[in-house]
């Protein structure tokens, strides 16, 4: 047996007959493609959305969806939770909501037989394997704060007591645009901690025709569940056993370097120290905040589950270029200029992808 390194610091063996590695790869490859058959079932199209939702549930990370309201966000993420044996959870952001009604809270107890009160703690909804936080940005920051341990940590502190979430735990959060009324920008932290923001686009005109004939009839479809939740936490081993070369390591992390702007968080300059952004206008102009180091570790580790999924047993450059969008977009911050100017992180993202190189030692 070999053993490889997460992002995250913990270890895993990864088997080293060849034969054994084959049949986990089939085996993951094939409850991807029995997951997207139950979901197709009900979902029409955003193919890419159901993937990069899979590819961060094997990562056992978190997903953020981006989009406008009645593109079926929700829907998408309560069909992936009935492909899975897993207990699944919605909580409705409101304004009025408070970080009580998600984490649980001490409630005064009668004791039987007139024995006096005692507290007791009543767990609240994040107490699950799959939690849809929908419209997440309809509530003030104080509220989100509330997922910030869990989704970190997977624990939950109230009062006092430390509580440990069981895993598999999985946060799906739905987000509508900024502007529109009544909603809150995430804290940069909460943000943070999601592994991928998706932007669900609109349908086409096939697709549109499409849900529109399988919605406004009589007939109804309902997915199956395929996966349990040891079989989940077998497939996130598997991935995480992936091994990854230095070469594709150093390029997922001048990938994330270089989106961080010479001026203000870096600080000023020391002996030896390297400025990738500096070579990037783009970067040097619209950017106030890069990406963390958390933006590395996605990309890594999600690297790894789209290269076994697409059966290889070791990720390539490509895997971290396509995983870029959705791991950078939420975590770069532009400035003034950049809204002034109609430029988006996407446009900022392909400007990194043109200008960081793939180097081989």
């Amino acid at each position: 047996m070999s053993t490889t390194t997460d992002p995250n610091g913990s270890s895993t063996e990864s088997p080293s007959n060849n034969g054994q590695l084959l049949d986990q790869v089939d085996k993951l490859r094939q409850s991807r493609e029995r997951l997207r058959a139950e979901v197709g079932k009900v979902i029409v199209g955003q193919q890419d959305v159901v993937d990069l939702l899979l590819l961060g549930l094997l990562c056992r990370g978190h997903v953020l969806l981006h989009g406008v309201p009645g593109l079926g966000k929700t829907l998408m993420a309560r069909t992936l939770s009935s492909t899975l044996d897993l207990k699944f959870k919605r909580v409705q952001f409101t304004p009025d909501l408070m970080p009580s009604d998600i984490t649980g809270t001490d409630v005064i107890e009668e004791q039987e037989g007139g024995g006096g009160h005692r507290l007791k703690f009543v767990p609240g909804p994040i107490f699950t394997n799959f939690l849809l936080a929908d419209e997440v940005n309809r509530t003030p920051p104080k509220t989100q704060a509330a997922l910030l341990q869990a989704m970190q940590e997977h624990e939950v502190s109230v009062g006092n007591t430390t509580y440990t979430l069981d895993p598999p735990f999985f946060v799906v959060a739905t987000q509508n645009p900024i502007e529109m009324e009544g909603t809150y920008p995430l804290p940069e932290a909460q943000v943070d901690r999601f592994m991928f923001n998706i932007r669900v686009r609109y349908p086409t005109v096939e697709e549109e025709a499409a849900i529109i004939r399988g919605t406004t009839g009589t007939d109804s479809v309902e997915p199956t569940a395929v996966l349990s939740s040891d079989d989940l936490l077998q497939l996130q081993s598997i991935v995480r056993g992936v091994p990854v070369s230095d070469d594709v390591v150093m390029y997922a992390a001048r990938l994330v370097a270089a989106t961080r702007p010479s001026i203000g968080e870096r600080g000023a300059s020391r002996p030896g120290d390297q400025e990738p952004s500096q070579d990037i206008e783009m970067v040097r102009k619209y950017v106030t905040y890069g990406a963390s180091p958390r933006a590395g570790q996605a990309l890594v580790l999600a690297g790894k589950a789209r290269a076994i999924l697409e059966g290889r047993y070791h990720v390539d450059f490509a895997d971290i270029a396509a995983l870029a969008h959705p791991v950078l977009r939420h975590r770069l911050v532009l400035n003034f200029h950049g809204r002034a100017d109609n430029v988006d992180s996407d446009d900022v993202i392909d400007a990194l992808l043109r200008e960081v190189k793939e180097e081989v030692a």
